[in-house]
């Protein structure tokens, strides 16, 4: 959702902070309790949206739980932060149920507490976990403790402009989308960039490395949470994709390429300009082609994976939004009856994914036939389902260990600065390992 990606860097510039700040929560009452959920009352409703349309879309699919639950009312509250959030359960006067945009503090949150622990409510509600994919079960957990619950979700694949790619079938494998990234690039006599078949950047809008690094099969964290750059060659393999690509443009050229781009969710999006053939992107991007460049001929599959992975494609990059139960919470036996409504409710998550553009988050709401999206966004549903998508694994710090491997890929790997690989991930699997034990991790 381009909610979630226009914030996703506050998100991770906050992450630090968050849980060690909610490890203070103090006052409330955190076993669960406050009144039945068939009393009347009133719960209160924090959500990150702001956006008129994106209003109108929470407004709606809430519309539903007031007929099931007359005896609840529900005041929602938009346009919050996390930061806001924390520092409502730290102070002892949290609303009763919290939503965020990013994954990237689960771990935080449900290490800390600041999050109640799910599992009595989704015990006593008999709800099962196994509507929702395996990746999306990862990340609304750490370490067997449930915080969070999945809304809406963001699955990532591979758009391509069929007038670009001249009856060309989009690539399967990494082999593939190189070949035809270098057939498909036209450049100015100078060597500058004038289209590019695709751009392997990190720096390039939605290439980001969590991305783009699983498609080679990386794993981030070893099985006992410890950073695993050095120590899975399919990171080495994706690193050396990316420069080789990056080589055969022309460090500079890719350079130019980039300071030349517009906002990503703008109608100056290269891709959407015929500027890209093939980019990586999510299911956003379908309702921005519709509002921006509605003539744009353009079809959309699984990203490609690495040559001796062909057996797993069809799986992505998948995240999503979240939401819970706070610490403190006054009323939260109503506030988990809404929660419970509101992410699995295949009429709310439905209502909710046609007016975002988003993936709804349950395997039920992917095959209703009132889903109205259009024909290209079948491939981000299929991705969002596939048994071989995955997601990024949940810290006490967040996403620390991504943001240190995307400044490295930045900074040092793709400008050449860097001669041998194998040390340079072990100093960073070491920077990150420290970072991890100063959190608790």
């Amino acid at each position: 959702m381009p909610t979630t990606t226009m914030r996703r860097l506050a998100a991770v510039m906050a992450a630090a902070g968050l849980g060690l700040t909610a490890a203070c929560t103090a006052g409330g009452d955190q076993s669960g309790g406050g009144p039945a959920a068939d009393e009347k009352q009133t719960i209160e409703v924090w959500h990150g949206w702001s956006a008129p349309h994106e209003v109108k879309a929470f407004q709606d699919a809430v519309a539903g739980f007031g007929k099931s639950h007359p005896n609840i009312t529900v005041k929602l509250v938009k346009g919050q932060t996390d930061e806001r959030i924390t520092n409502a359960i730290r102070g002892g006067n949290p609303p009763d149920v919290v939503s965020s945009f990013t994954t990237d503090s689960v771990g935080q949150w449900c290490k800390s507490g600041a999050w109640q622990n799910l599992a009595p409510y989704i015990a006593k509600s008999k709800l099962d976990l196994d509507q929702f994919p395996p990746a999306v079960q990862q990340y609304t957990q750490y370490k067997g403790t449930r915080c969070a619950m999945p809304l809406l979700a963001d699955a990532y694949g591979l758009y391509y402009n069929k007038g670009l790619m001249k009856g060309e079938e989009p690539p399967r494998t990494m082999g593939e989308l190189t070949t035809l990234a270098k057939k498909l690039t036209r450049r100015d006599p100078d060597g500058t960039i004038k289209v590019a078949g695709f751009m392997p950047s990190v720096q390039y809008y939605e290439h980001q490395v969590q991305h783009l690094a699983p498609q080679f099969g990386a794993k981030w964290l070893t099985g006992d949470g410890r950073a695993n750059f050095a120590g899975d060659p399919a990171f080495t393999a994706y690193l050396k994709w990316n420069r080789s690509l990056i080589d055969w443009y022309g460090y500079d050229n890719v350079k130019e390429f980039l300071r030349s781009m517009g906002q990503e969710f703008e109608s100056s999006n290269p891709f959407e300009k015929g500027k890209v053939a093939m980019a990586i992107d999510g299911e956003w991007r379908t309702k921005f082609i519709q509002e921006e460049a509605p003539k744009l001929d353009y079809g959309t599959a699984p990203a490609p994976v690495s040559d001796d992975r062909a057996s797993t494609y069809g799986g992505g990059f998948i995240t999503g939004t979240v939401i819970g139960v706070p610490r403190g919470a006054k009323h939260a036996q109503a506030a988990w009856e809404f929660v419970h409504y509101l992410t699995t409710d295949t009429g709310a998550l439905v209502t909710f994914a046609n007016a975002l553009g988003n993936v709804p988050s349950t395997i039920p709401a992917l095959s209703s036939p009132k889903l109205t999206l259009p024909p290209q966004f079948r491939t981000f549903l299929d991705v969002f389902k596939n048994p071989n998508s995955s997601t990024t694994p949940p810290t006490p710090n967040g996403n620390d260990y991504i943001v240190r491997f995307e400044k490295f890929t930045q900074d040092e790997w793709e400008p050449g600065k860097v001669g041998d690989l194998g040390p340079a991930l072990t100093k960073l699997d070491t920077e990150v390992d420290d970072a991890l034990k100063l959190a608790g991790g």
